[in-house]
């Protein structure tokens, strides 16, 4: 039940680039030790690259200058389920170096300009993505060889405190899979890689679980609007009878669209019907009693430690995602619409809404 919580510019040319491609693929198959880039040394980045880097791998952190910096002189600190971690990571601003492997682990809204700055749309590596929602790898193939993509669903909880100072906060599957239908050997190398740090499953429906997981990401929008944990927000009844409402619209969205939910190896879609169909006041004290248990330490989620760190959320990925689907297909989400709007007010305020306001203002859309 604890997962219920959760936080490139030219198409290649065909040819060459492909065979090129390929080669990488191999070695990476069968090296020994592999060169890793980490973009982004937030949460998962940080989770990522300090477990690989402690188990031996060759890997560079690619980050933001106070991160770098941070991570020069200090070295990363991971606390949480593993107990305290410290390690000893290289860490630059830019990639401007041949690898073998890259895992892309900026928010979506930055994966475009990731490419800008730095320089993995010429390489020709794999590119594992680990964004939530559903965006992320069409993205990145509009600037990358689609081939070069393998998509992940991180189900593993982390919290990015400062620079160099990560909390990881429960365990969780790495779910990964082909969306752009590469070749099925070419994920080997990469599942070889990353089971050595965390459990690995593969999947013929990465999209099918990636749109699962949105709705398990959907409540992260509410303690982002209160400006508290996790734990601290869903301790309140009123609130998960939002969280449940949220959840509500969008499930009856993806039916009216004719998406596909594929259940996840720890969390079946069953499991969002039977919550959604319970009479309210039970699914609210249901979901209170998951999300006030998630972990020892505070959680915060995506949202909210985005708007703390000053940046953009993904907002627009994770409910808005359900805003545009049911603009595209002419129907309504009208209660994630409304959310969007008031985490959106949030970032540009940097205010937070009290609890009541939150449910005066929610309880009118409902």
């Amino acid at each position: 039940m604890n997962i219920l919580i959760l936080d490139l510019f030219e198409i290649w040319c065909f040819g060459f680039g492909i065979y090129t491609a390929y080669q990488h693929w191999t070695v990476l198959d069968m090296a020994h030790t592999a060169k890793i880039a980490i973009i982004g040394a937030g949460a998962i980045g940080g989770v990522v690259g300090g477990y690989l880097t402690q188990a031996g791998e060759d890997v560079v952190v690619v980050g933001k200058k106070e991160q770098v910096r941070a991570l020069k002189e200090n070295g990363l600190t991971i606390e949480g389920v593993r107990g305290k971690v410290q390690v000893a990571v290289r860490a630059v601003e830019g990639l401007e170096e041949e690898v073998d492997l890259i895992v892309l682990a900026v928010k979506t809204q930055d994966v475009a300009s990731s490419l800008e700055q730095h320089t993995f749309h010429g390489l020709a590596c794999p590119v594992v993505t680990t964004q939530n929602g559903v965006r992320a790898d069409t993205l990145l193939a509009e600037r990358i060889d689609p081939q070069r993509i393998a998509s992940s669903i991180v189900m593993f909880g982390a919290t990015y405190l400062t620079p160099g100072k990560i909390v990881h906060n429960f365990e969780g599957d790495l779910i990964m899979g082909n969306y752009l239908k590469g070749s099925e050997g070419r994920m080997e190398g990469i599942v070889k890689i990353v089971e050595k740090v965390f459990p690995v499953i593969v999947t013929e429906d990465i999209m099918g679980m990636k749109w699962l997981k949105l709705f398990v990401n959907l409540n992260n929008c509410v303690p982002a609007l209160i400006g508290k944990s996790m734990q601290e927000c869903f301790a309140d009844i009123h609130l998960c009878t939002v969280s449940i409402a949220l959840l509500k619209e969008g499930l009856q969205l993806t039916e009216q669209t004719g998406i596909n939910l594929h259940s996840l190896p720890t969390y079946p879609v069953e499991r969002l019907h039977v919550l959604t169909s319970l009479p309210l006041e039970e699914s609210a004290r249901l979901f209170s009693k998951i999300m006030t248990n998630l972990s020892k330490e505070p959680l915060y989620g995506s949202i909210l430690q985005s708007i703390r760190r000053g940046k953009p959320s993904e907002i627009d990925y994770l409910n808005g995602e359900l805003v545009a689907l049911a603009k595209e297909r002419g129907c309504s989400a009208p209660l994630n619409e409304k959310v969007v709007g008031m985490v959106h007010q949030v970032e540009e305020s940097k205010k937070f809404f009290s609890p009541h306001e939150v449910i005066q203002e929610l309880s009118m859309t409902i």
